[in-house]
């Protein structure tokens, strides 16, 4: 099949055609903050959006997003199971899963998942390198049973 090509494209019928597109990452700002001059609220660019949303995976529990109730990386339910020597794979394995599922702009270079069963908490460390750019984003959080 023979590419049609219109009057105004000249010769580019004997030449291949590419294209290079550079893909700005955005999303809001889950602060709400406005900006004083505009009235609008903040925007996250780049690797700060990337990372807002991959804060948000690890830290939602499934079920709590309405209509997808398989997003988040559920690692809060683990806070109230028994903690053993496998507590810190599963979660890490969760971690994983929901970010290759619902987070194709980053991707996992390290992956850290401490268990302490005496304070009823889990540290996780993680950074990963924002798909398309050099840039690697890393932070580090620490849940915690409130009951």
């Amino acid at each position: 099949m023979a590419k049609v090509l219109s009057k105004d494209d000249k010769d580019l019928g004997s030449k291949s055609i590419r294209t290079t597109r550079s893909k700005l990452y955005t999303d809001i700002d889950l602060s709400l903050a406005k900006n004083s001059s505009t009235g609008d609220i903040f925007r996250k660019k780049d690797a700060a959006s990337v990372k807002q949303a991959v804060m948000n995976l690890v830290q939602t529990s499934r079920f709590e997003k309405p209509f997808k109730p398989g997003f988040g990386a559920d690692i809060t339910n683990q806070l109230f199971e028994l903690a053993n020597a496998e507590t810190g794979i599963e979660i890490e394995n969760q971690i994983r899963n929901s970010l290759e599922r619902f987070e194709p702009r980053a991707v996992i270079r390290e992956l850290l998942v401490k268990s302490n069963s005496d304070q009823n908490s889990i540290n996780v460390f993680l950074e990963f390198q924002v798909v398309n750019t050099n840039e690697i984003v890393s932070f580090e959080t620490t849940l915690s049973r409130l009951r």
